[in-house]
């Protein structure tokens, strides 16, 4: 099987070595030698896949259609928490391929920015590769590997953290350790954030500064580091308005399907997406039909008629039976690569960092750290644009509603590496039982389940139950067999 993990350093060197029979270079790829040639690089330098595909069917937001849905391999597979090899799109092995291919762009970019001699000029661009390189070793080590835990992050296997473009071809690769890899992470995000500048075209596609402070909200999130969440966060949202918040109530509820998938991926009008990725993806044929997606147990559980606030939710779920069943969130764009036989390769655009995300990841670190009047205020803004007719003098809930509301029957239904106070136990269950329908089908509730330890339960339409329980190994994805060809040391099982 060909690796992909480096391939665009590969290509690098396969044009380097046809330099003593070559009069000049065949392309620009060994001659990056210009702040635009380097724009140019960075675009590529976020992941091009989907993790939503494979990440979804894992968590607790989805059930048994019964065997009339269309089976998916991908879909049935990771419903049972199995390892897959497969390399297609939206598979885990395409994510790691695409999430490398990322690191090897920005890696270069940061060569060729010191090749260049660095300076004021490209400071810009060093900051913007420094992220990416960031953002894409997070989203491997969140899915390949071990929830972050501080007592044994320095023995946990991470992954390779490659900081430098490739010079040796077929090269021997070992996996780091979570500390290490995370250490490394907080550096480039440190390092970079001060450099980002709002210089962009199509800003939605790039780090800008509030993309970068919002992925720092999510960092320090993992880390638990609950200052530092805050911090990033206020300069993610530039204020407590809810106006830069996703509001379903007034500009989706509205509107027709397709003018809401349009919506929820614009870079243009949409103030809640802060990063998007145009990925390679057939998601969006299957996202709805698949069998292990929303059935009616779970589109009454995740999307009722009526939310906590006693009022109508906002959401509204398509199809007629549960064969169907999903959000206007994704929409495919089809890019035609030979005319002559109309084949060509599918498109998706994902929201990877969003405003939605990023205040409850302030309303958490508020809870964690008693001020629980600031948690409840973000909590409040979140439902008054996702509910019809919400009215704050009437409908905010107050600390003792959330208290009362939202207090789980199960004590020990969140374990994650620090303790909880009970005080504020209520709040971490209205957060993230809010994260659970804001972002269906997206698959960011994998990463919740992972931090906070939840056991997830699936069951078939036959009623058999099947059970991740708690530290299971199989929360961390299995490094793809390709990478471990290369020297990199399977996830244990």
């Amino acid at each position: 099987m060909k690796n992909n993990i480096f391939k665009i350093v590969f290509l690098v060197l396969l044009v380097s070595s046809c330099d003593d029979v070559l009069d000049e270079t065949p392309d620009n790829r060994t001659s990056i030698d210009s702040p635009d040639k380097i724009a140019e690089l960075l675009v590529g330098a976020y992941p091009e896949a989907a993790y939503a595909s494979f990440l979804e069917p894992m968590t607790d937001n989805v059930g048994d259609k019964g065997p009339s849905a269309e089976e998916v391999r991908i879909n049935q597979e990771m419903f049972f928490w199995r390892d897959i090899n497969d390399v297609d799109q939206d598979t885990p092995t395409f994510y790691w391929n695409e999430a490398y291919a990322a690191i090897a762009q920005a890696n270069q970019a940061l060569a060729s920015i010191d090749a260049l001699g660095g300076g004021q000029e490209l400071d810009g661009l060093r900051g913007e590769a420094l992220l990416c390189r960031a953002y894409a070793h997070f989203m491997l080590v969140s899915i390949f590997c071990k929830a972050y835990n501080p007592a044994t992050a320095g023995s946990d296997l991470g992954i390779t953290y490659m900081t430098e473009p490739e010079t040796v071809l077929l090269g021997k690769y070992r996996r780091g350790t979570i500390a290490n890899v995370y250490d490394k992470i907080r550096q480039d995000i440190e390092a970079g954030i001060p450099l980002i500048e709002d210089t962009f075209n199509v800003p939605a596609y790039h780090f800008t500064k509030k993309a970068a402070h919002a992925f720092a909200s999510r960092f320090y999130l993992h880390t638990g580091q609950w200052q530092k969440v805050i911090d990033h966060s206020n300069l993610a949202l530039g204020g407590n308005d809810t106006s830069v918040l996703r509001d379903w109530e007034n500009f989706y509820r509205p509107r027709t399907y397709s003018e809401q998938t349009t919506r929820y991926i614009s870079s243009a009008v949409e103030p809640a997406n802060l990063l998007l990725v145009s990925a390679a993806s057939g998601f969006n044929r299957f996202h709805a039909t698949a069998r292990y997606q929303l059935n009616n147990p779970k589109r009454d559980e995740l999307f009722p008629f009526f939310n906590e606030t006693g009022k109508e939710s906002a959401y509204q779920v398509f199809g007629s039976n549960d064969l169907f069943y999903n959000l206007p969130k994704f929409t495919e764009y089809f890019k035609v690569t030979n005319q002559a036989t109309s084949t060509g390769e599918a498109f998706v655009t994902f929201v990877l960092l969003s405003t939605d995300e990023v205040i409850f990841n302030r309303a958490e670190a508020y809870a964690m750290l008693g001020r629980l009047e600031n948690a409840v205020a973000d909590i409040n803004r979140s439902y008054d644009v996702k509910t019809m007719g919400f009215n704050p003098s009437e409908d905010n809930f107050t600390v003792a509603d959330i208290q009362s509301i939202f207090q789980p029957d199960d004590p020990n239904l969140y374990t994650p590496f620090y303790n909880i106070p009970d005080e504020s136990l209520a709040f971490i269950h209205a957060i993230l039982n809010l994260k659970r329908t804001i972002f269906y089908n997206e698959g960011m509730r994998w990463f919740d389940i992972k931090r906070h330890n939840i056991e997830v339960e699936h069951r078939d339409i036959f009623g058999n139950s099947f059970v991740l329980p708690k530290d299971d190994l199989r929360r961390a994805v299995q490094i793809p067999e390709a990478a471990q060809s290369f020297g990199i040391d399977e996830n244990p099982r």
